[in-house]
């Protein structure tokens, strides 16, 4: 096992570009991808693992990225909503009215990319499940399945 003390050097793959990063051997990787490398898209919500706003992936696995400590990452693929490439997803959440305020959606977004690459045709019952990570005040999630239904339809 490897001991981080005091300031550590490190290499981190975010969005398939590598940062050289020094930072605490506690910082979370929330912190250090909004802090350190300015990549603003996951929200600082309740820091605690519960609202989701700060759901990034991690090798391809939804992660809260307050729960997780940035040294805890070197060497693994990092990828933010920034990152995500697929401009269908937006553009579903968008149409389907998806987003209110804006301050979930970037981790609803990650989790629903990871959604589907996981499971591209999901039943009622699995969407509900990988949903229940992230929490949102404003839509009542019918605008957010309704995106969900309308990627799967025209996958």
């Amino acid at each position: 096992m490897k001991v981080y003390e005091g300031m550590v050097s490190l290499n981190l793959r975010v969005n398939g570009e590598t940062y050289q990063v020094t930072l605490r051997a506690a910082d979370t990787l929330l912190y250090t991808l909004r802090e350190a490398l300015g990549l603003t898209g996951a929200k600082a919500g309740c820091e605690n693992g519960d609202c989701g706003a700060c759901t990034v992936l991690l090798d391809g696995k939804p992660v809260k990225s307050c729960m997780v400590l940035t040294v805890s990452t070197e060497g693994q693929d990092i990828r933010t909503a920034e990152g995500l490439t697929d401009d269908r997803l937006k553009q579903a959440f968008i149409e389907e009215q998806g987003f209110q305020c804006g301050f979930c959606a970037p981790g609803f977004l990650v989790n629903t990319y990871a959604l589907l690459q996981s499971h591209p045709a999901p039943d009622d019952g699995t969407i509900q499940e990988w949903l229940a990570s992230n929490l949102c005040r404003c839509t009542g999630y019918e605008g957010i399945k309704k995106a969900i239904s309308k990627l799967i339809q025209n996958t």
